[in-house]
């Protein structure tokens, strides 16, 4: 939402700098058309001066005719003087009738733009804040009850079961999987709608990153095994403690080493590495995937984008949700990656002031 506003007023802020610049060229106009006028009356100043000296030139008349010839035209560029002053007077009192209009007018419109714009901000405000009770109440209801299968289903687990029950197994298995990705779709609405409001919960402290990186391991281990893909991690040197929440940032590494397991094959490798890099500890995690072509790179943080239009191995919120994570602990994200040599997801976190 912040960002939208944001993009609101830049919009409003170019509209007003081109009505400034509209209004200015006009005036520039305005002063071109009274140079062409002016030009255009000296031109016709000097004709009539031409052919008047040729008039007197080709006249043989007398002295007295000549001075009553010098007296009428004396009347005539008198009336015509003053039929210039006239309409010179009417334009100006025109062009300035209009600019006090304008003048009037255009604070008046940005009077009633900004009156608008609050309007509809603060009932953009208390539609948000209504979605976000309701969507609280829905998450909080619809976890209590993943919960609710989530404890059945364990408690069926330690039951006696009897040879040949693998489909009961395997029946446990996929609804303790399906829980678990319902409970990580419901986590990411939430998120994505946190990040609309500008209020992401985060408890930034000083932590150690070498926690955060064992926890991702230890999450992610049997799904790797299972994928036959190797997860291992990479210190180097001492890492030092930075500033981050650790549940946000362990969300971000999760993600990241899902996405690696997700589109890397059987024999593939999964790295975590961690090291400092000036003020900063960089985290990498490193696969043997499939890669991403060059010119998405950029785009894989975007909200719901896909590895192709056909996937459906996620919602597309993900690699967003981490970019917010990471931006709000002042930190950065990039991807390298080429086609058929895998992917490094890079981020960056500040070392703490403590360290």
């Amino acid at each position: 939402m912040n960002r939208g506003r944001a993009e609101t007023d830049e919009s409003l802020k170019t509209e007003r700098s081109d009505a400034d610049q509209s209004l200015q060229q006009v005036r520039a106009a305005e002063r071109a058309a009274d140079q062409v006028v002016d030009s255009a009356r000296d031109e016709a100043d000097a004709v009539l001066v031409v052919a008047r000296e040729k008039a007197d030139q080709e006249s043989e008349s007398t002295a007295t005719e000549q001075a009553v010839l010098e007296n009428q035209r004396a009347r005539a560029d008198a009336v015509l003087e003053g039929e210039r002053a006239t309409a010179d007077d009417l334009l100006r009192r025109e062009r300035e009738e209009c600019r006090n209009a304008l003048s009037q007018l255009l604070p008046l419109e940005r009077a009633d733009t900004d009156r608008n714009l609050l309007t509809e901000r603060a009932r953009a405000d208390e539609a948000i804040a209504h979605r976000d009770d309701f969507l609280g109440l829905v998450s909080h209801d619809l976890r209590n009850l993943l919960g609710g299968i989530v404890l059945c289903t364990s408690a069926l687990s330690k039951t006696d079961w009897t040879p040949g029950d693998e489909k009961r197994a395997v029946a446990h298995k996929r609804a303790l999987l399906y829980a678990a990705r319902m409970n990580r779709l419901i986590g990411d609405l939430v998120d994505v709608t946190s990040i609309d409001a500008g209020r992401l919960a985060s408890k930034i402290a000083p932590s150690d990153p070498l926690e955060v990186i064992a926890e991702t391991l230890e999450r992610f281990r049997g799904a790797a095994e299972e994928k036959g893909v190797t997860l291992e991690s990479e210190i180097s040197g001492v890492l030092p403690h930075a500033a981050f929440d650790g549940g946000r940032i362990l969300q971000v590494l999760a993600n990241l080493v899902a996405n690696a397991i997700k589109f890397s094959g059987s024999g593939g490798k999964i790295r975590i590495r961690g090291e400092r890099r000036g003020e900063n500890v960089l985290f990498s995690v490193i696969d043997t995937g499939v890669g991403i072509p060059e010119n998405m790179l950029e785009a894989v943080f975007e909200r719901f984008w896909q590895a192709s239009t056909n996937d459906r191995r996620g919602t597309g919120l993900g690699l967003y949700i981490s970019k917010n994570i990471v931006e709000a602990h002042k930190g950065r994200i990039w991807v390298e990656s080429k086609i058929g040599q895998g992917s490094v997801f890079n981020f960056t976190l500040p070392v703490s002031p403590r360290t």
